[in-house]
């Protein structure tokens, strides 16, 4: 007899749909899988007949034939394991064909018979909505996450024995409530008001935060950088429920969603260390994962300690700073995966980290630090915005008992700047791709919305000749002035924007 059960795949972020036939046909009892199954996938078959054994269950004596279809679509992991199962008691008639027509099952299972946790539940979840299933069948542990997505019914498995009998009538499980995303809550982690002083670097940061800027912070070890930078999602715009919905998709596939916690309110804030590969940062392996930068879409992607991290790794950034998107190419075809982040960089001025302070001085020679300095490229260099210097903290700062400014207070400037930039680009919507933040602005754009008055102009004549901008940190300077001029509420930019806009652009910073 011939069994089909539904099943599903993650290729990249998507879902693809597997169908899972099982035959059984007279011969020595063993299991066969084809449809291009991994090792997982193989393994499968001691994990099912010790199952549906422990299970309670019998066990046909009999040749299985399992087929994975499409069979061109590489199968990895262990979530076919309970089709798997369920379409070999089907095919011996220990449950009818009929009980699974409108359901797609997923899971792990043990040998005992219980059902081990699967990553990539959210879009399985979601292409079942989309390809007009009416049920899924999750393992208890990944109900919650399932549940994200509405008009289908999550029916949370604990064991093969539970699912056996729901579908046979004798023991129905109740389908897992629909998740309310606003009442999952949000948490800050670090606030504004736990650092002392440091304003001017404050108000670049919020900067950053109201336009979407790249930002790099330069100063000596200890002066607060790392602290500085962890602060930053507390600052930025809530995320919708759609970009919720993005973040927690990626994460899911990652097998990077934490326990009990279904959907990522927070802003991701991704902090790798130098040591990082350049798979791990842009994604990779055979069947391409997300990276770093990835894991890292709609949040910050926060680099200590820059110079350390080795070249190839930091100019793989590039392409993904200007696209917001990262394309890994392999011999069975090419994924795209999102990163859209925020790039914050922090670093000392030299290997010993003194270079140019007041107090201590610098240990290191003249062609040590320019040699430092230069492990950063130019190009990537000129795709940051944001070049801000964290100087030594003075102790009446440090010891002052005032609280500072909270991140509540300087949220509400950022997405009040943010709603300014939305309306804008809502009345010309880009054709390439939807704007989010002035940072996002291509060319036709910048050539709109930032437009200077003569002042202006004179100005930014003078600075191109003096700090030698290339054309692309042109239109960076501009679109950094526009979002000062969005938080000061102001229509047109003022030379006082754009002044502010041309001090955070990098100095030149000689060794000796």
């Amino acid at each position: 007899m011939l069994a089909r059960v539904f099943s599903c795949a993650v290729i990249g972020l998507e879902g693809v749909i597997v169908e899972v036939e099982v035959d059984t046909s007279d011969g020595l009892p063993a299991i066969v899988i084809v449809g291009l199954p991994d090792a997982a996938v193989q393994e499968s078959r001691e994990r099912v007949q010790s199952a549906i054994k422990n299970a309670g269950l019998y066990f046909p004596r009999k040749r299985l034939t399992v087929n994975l279809a499409p069979a061109a679509v590489r199968k990895e992991g262990p979530a076919y394991d309970l089709p798997i199962a369920l379409g070999a008691l089907i095919a011996s008639n220990q449950l009818p064909p009929e009980c699974v027509e409108d359901a797609l099952i997923i899971g792990e299972l043990s040998l005992d018979g219980s059902v081990r946790h699967v990553r990539g539940i959210l879009p399985m979840a979601a292409l079942a909505r989309e390809q007009g299933f009416k049920r899924i069948f999750t393992p208890a542990v990944d109900a919650l996450e399932a549940a994200l997505i509405p008009e289908i019914a999550v029916i949370p498995i604990s064991s093969l024995t539970g699912l056996v009998a729901h579908l046979s009538g004798a023991l129905p499980i109740s389908p897992q409530p629909t998740i309310q995303p606003e009442d999952l809550p949000v948490y800050v982690q670090t606030d504004f008001s736990e650092i002392k002083g440091q304003e001017h670097v404050k108000r670049a940061l919020e900067v950053a935060a109201a336009g979407g800027h790249n930002i790099i912070m330069i100063g000596p070890p200890g002066s607060g950088k790392t602290l500085l930078a962890r602060a930053i999602p507390s600052i930025l715009p809530r995320m919708s429920l759609d970009e919720a919905l993005d973040v927690t998709r990626i994460y899911s596939v990652a097998d990077q969603l934490p326990p009990d916690v279904p959907l990522i309110r927070n802003r991701p804030f991704r902090a790798p260390h130098h040591t990082i590969s350049h798979a791990g940062l842009v994604g990779g392996g055979n069947l391409p994962h997300p990276g770093e930068i990835s894991l890292a879409h709609r949040g910050v992607l926060f680099l200590d300690e820059l110079p350390e991290f080795g070249m190839r790794v930091l100019e793989v950034l590039r392409q993904p700073i200007e696209d917001k998107v990262v394309t890994i190419s392999r011999a069975q075809g090419t994924l795209t995966f999102p990163a859209n982040f925020m790039l914050i960089g922090a670093m000392n001025p030299c290997p010993c980290g003194y270079y140019g302070d007041p107090v201590k001085p610098c240990t290191c020679s003249s062609s040590t630090v320019t040699k430092y300095q230069k492990r950063i490229s130019g190009p990537l260099l000129d795709r940051i915005d944001i070049h801000i210097e964290v100087p030594r903290l003075e102790y009446d700062k440090l010891a002052d008992r005032r609280p500072g400014e909270q991140s509540a207070a300087i949220q509400l400037r950022v997405e009040a700047a943010r709603q300014i930039q939305r309306q804008r680009f809502a009345e010309h919507p880009s054709e390439a791709h939807p704007l989010a933040c002035n940072s996002d602005m291509g060319p036709a754009e910048v050539r709109r919305y930032c437009q200077l008055d003569d002042q202006g102009r004179a100005l930014m004549k003078t600075a191109m000749n003096q700090l030698n901008l290339s054309a692309r940190a042109y239109h960076r300077v501009l679109k950094l002035a526009r979002t000062i001029a969005d938080l000061a509420g102001c229509e047109a930019i003022a030379p006082q924007h754009l002044a502010e806009a041309l001090q955070y652009r990098p100095r030149l910073m000689d060794g000796g």
